[in-house]
């Protein structure tokens, strides 16, 4: 099948990103929201980082224009009826996805494809709260989207090949990088990340080094961009400490299970750059 119009459920961080690359790629996109206000803020921030790719002289402002009128926002579901592909990027609770396949499922044509764009979950405990889990994969984008280039496409044993082809040539002409994951909770990147952050925190909480000398020390010598405590700050702890949950539920190995001091530091409110402070005080920088 022909991917030709795009829907967006949410428009938040994530939902936001993933309606600007499909639209800015010459999808028609329309994206969906709780409220006006909510939905207001989102289509804002969408405004707001194509003026800014302006600005930066990444983006031509005739690109900029003609984006913008292929997006469109609404608060109705039905606004989705001709969608061919509908990717839902709401909150990481099954329930409130269910409530969304379901609404979808009453006005979407069923050769549509849903996606989802979790991070954690499994794509097929999602999948059988709609009524086409043959035509239901994982589509999962990275923050921020518009420059990351990384989309893992999770299927599951229901998915059809179709549907599969379908999502890896949108993701190829919204000019991002697919690979193929198998469906089991944090797919390829999250498996390998996660862990990792928790072992720092476990590393931290030991004394086997500062917050600094951590990051310092995988920044230099492994070559990463940023160290593990900024990129916690940046993804968010609280994020970090709910995705550690559900992977620890499903895996039920120590090295998901979420350190003592994560959830010190959540329960606090010390959740990262969103909040002022984490494992570094944003307040003075």
């Amino acid at each position: 099948m022909k991917i030709r119009k795009v829907g967006v459920v949410g428009c938040g961080l994530m939902g936001a990103g993933i309606a600007e690359v499909a639209a800015r790629a010459g999808y028609p996109t329309v994206v969906r929201e709780v409220t006006q206000e909510v939905l207001d803020r989102g289509l804002g921030r969408i405004r707001g980082s194509l003026d800014k790719a302006v600005e930066k002289g990444k983006l031509e402002a005739a690109a900029r224009d003609a984006t913008l009128a292929n997006l469109s926002g609404s608060t109705d579901f039905a606004a989705f009826a001709d969608c061919d592909l509908v990717v839902e990027a709401i909150i990481e609770n099954v329930e409130e996805k269910a409530k969304a396949y379901r609404a979808l499922d009453e006005v979407v044509g069923a050769e549509a494809i849903f996606a989802s764009n979790t991070s954690s979950l499994t794509v097929t405990q999602l999948a059988m709260n709609s009524r086409r889990p043959d035509r239901f994969v994982g589509l999962h984008f990275f923050n921020p989207v518009p420059v990351m280039k990384l989309v893992e496409v999770v299927r599951t044993l229901m998915t059809a090949d179709d549907v599969v082809e379908a999502v890896f040539e949108f993701a190829r002409a919204i000019g991002k990088e697919p690979v193929a994951a198998s469906d089991n909770s944090g797919f390829i990147v999250n498996r390998l990340l996660v862990p990792y952050l928790l072992d720092a925190i476990r590393a931290h909480e030991e004394g086997v080094g500062s917050v600094e000398d951590i990051d310092k020390g995988m920044q230099l010598g492994c070559g990463y961009p940023m160290g593990p405590f900024t990129l916690l700050d940046f993804v968010g702890l609280d994020t970090t400490y709910y995705i550690a949950n559900i992977m620890f539920e499903e895996y039920r190995e120590k090295r998901f299970a979420p350190p003592p001091l994560l959830k010190q530091m959540v329960l606090a409110g010390r959740l990262g750059k969103k909040s002022g402070r984490g494992f570094y005080d944003y307040a003075k920088k």
